[in-house]
């Protein structure tokens, strides 16, 4: 089993970026937290990016089609205002888990809405760093009924 897992835009700044929200753990510890996770959940790879710009978060769910066998998004701001993430990921037709790090739906009204949740199978909020193994877990038990 192959996983990719995305992030959007800021989570680069983990650790800097209100830390009594997002935690004072750096996006470093979030890529070795998902290599540790992953392997526990039985990935042979788990494959951990992030971008600042929507085209290239578009263009790697694209290019998952094939070469990946599910997909973990946390797409940060883009959660509220992407049309394009929840088209490319009904397209590429591979499970997909929703991740957050804060509890949005305790936070803004505009936090309220996730386009891109209509692609997923589930969604993890508000457990911290945590929250990207649990959706690992998700994803592995998901595959292995399926048969991946």
């Amino acid at each position: 089993m192959r996983a990719l897992v995305l992030n959007g835009p800021n989570l680069n700044l983990l650790g800097l970026r209100e830390p009594d929200i997002y935690g004072r753990e750096t996006y470093d510890d979030l890529v070795a937290l998902c290599q540790r996770a992953g392997a526990a959940a039985g990935f042979e790879l788990v494959d951990v990016r992030q971008s600042n710009h929507e085209g290239d978060l578009i263009d790697w769910i694209q290019e998952a089609y094939g070469t990946f066998d599910g997909i973990v998004i946390n797409p940060a701001a883009y959660t509220h205002t992407s049309v394009g993430l929840l088209d490319a990921c009904k397209a590429v037709s591979l499970p997909v888990v929703e991740v957050h790090i804060s509890a949005v739906e305790e936070r803004e009204d505009f936090r309220q809405v996730s386009y891109v949740r209509a692609a997923c199978f589930a969604t993890i909020t508000g457990e911290g760093l945590a929250g990207y193994a649990h959706a690992l877990e998700l994803l592995a038990d998901r595959l292995q009924r399926r048969g991946a």
